[in-house]
């Protein structure tokens, strides 16, 4: 079995400690290294090649944010999850704007902190639940406003349940949403989403949002499709 390898930045002793040994005991998950003060990240994660990158938003020495842009510029495959205890929306928008893949609150219980883990490691976003359809809602305004025009989700043909799915993440709703609107299960809305990804040339799901809110056909079919017919 192939362990998630992790590398844990945290410079604080006992969270730094606590967390290092929680992760320690799970048999798919490996601690490749942690990083509390001084050290270069960039040298640590070239050499170890980690699959994810725990970060405190809080660190006392370094920009968090800033480690952030640093890594998906240097490694973007790399997926990164930051831990607070309560963050506010600016901070989470700015985060997942410089690419972080999920947020941990640090007063999550165990089976969250490592669900959150895993799902990230499966290509997952992971936010906080109070903070995911107002945040993904700013995340598509504000990505429409920097991107021009464009049709290009009018110009590939789409199956009717893709058009559904495409509308629904227009509208902010997860995998589960999607899958319980559409009486089907997670597994083939996922699937789904992978087939709109692939014809429309697309990296994630707020890119299909962004298209569908600039496609007058899309804004048309949000509010007249049935979701229950074929």
């Amino acid at each position: 079995m192939n362990k998630i390898k992790i590398l844990l930045i945290e410079d604080n002793r006992i969270l730094h400690d606590g967390i290092s040994s929680m992760l320690k005991k799970q048999t798919d998950v490996r601690v490749v290294a942690t990083i509390e003060n001084g050290e270069n990240i960039l040298q640590v994660l070239d050499r170890l090649n980690a699959d994810i990158v725990l970060l405190d938003i809080g660190l006392r020495s370094q920009n968090s944010l800033e480690i952030v842009k640093l890594l998906k510029k240097d490694f973007p495959k790399t997926k990164i999850i930051v831990m607070d205890l309560v963050p506010l929306q600016a901070d989470v928008f700015e985060f997942v704007q410089a690419g972080a893949s999920g947020f941990i609150l640090k007063d999550a219980n165990v089976a969250d902190f490592f669900k959150t883990i895993r799902s990230v490691n499966e290509g997952a976003k992971v936010l906080p639940l109070h903070l995911t359809g107002l945040l993904f809602s700013q995340i598509v305004e504000y990505t429409i406003k920097a991107v021009p025009h464009s049709t290009i989700i009018e110009s590939v043909r789409m199956t009717k349940r893709e058009k559904q799915v495409i509308e629904l993440i227009a509208d902010s709703a997860t995998n589960q949403e999607i899958a319980q609107k559409l009486n089907l299960s997670t597994y083939t809305i996922k699937s789904h989403v992978h087939n709109i990804l692939e014809k429309l040339s697309l990296n994630n799901r707020v890119q299909i949002a962004v298209q569908a809110h600039k496609s007058d056909t899309y804004k048309t079919a949000m509010y007249t499709t049935s979701l229950i017919s074929e």
